[in-house]
């Protein structure tokens, strides 16, 4: 019973700490009038990236903790 409220609660602040992680670190939005509304073409000058400069910092943050975790869970139960 105890290892599966340690589960829920793992994952539970897994699934949470990337939307307070965001909301802490997004910009404000641009001020009316400042061209901030991408109406470039993709490959204009002055264009920004593809994905509209999306992060993936957090993404990626958390797949390697998990695979962290997982390994090391892989090498307890070999050795145990």
């Amino acid at each position: 019973m105890k290892n599966t409220i340690k589960k829920i609660i793992v994952m539970f602040f897994l699934m949470v700490s990337p939307i307070l992680i965001s909301s802490v670190l997004a910009d404000d939005p641009p001020a009316p009038g400042t061209g901030g509304g991408g109406g470039s073409p993709v490959g204009a000058p002055g264009a920004g990236p593809v994905g509209g400069g999306a992060p993936i910092d957090g993404g990626l943050s958390i797949l390697f903790a998990m695979g962290a975790f997982y390994g090391a869970n892989k090498v307890y139960k070999m050795k145990k």
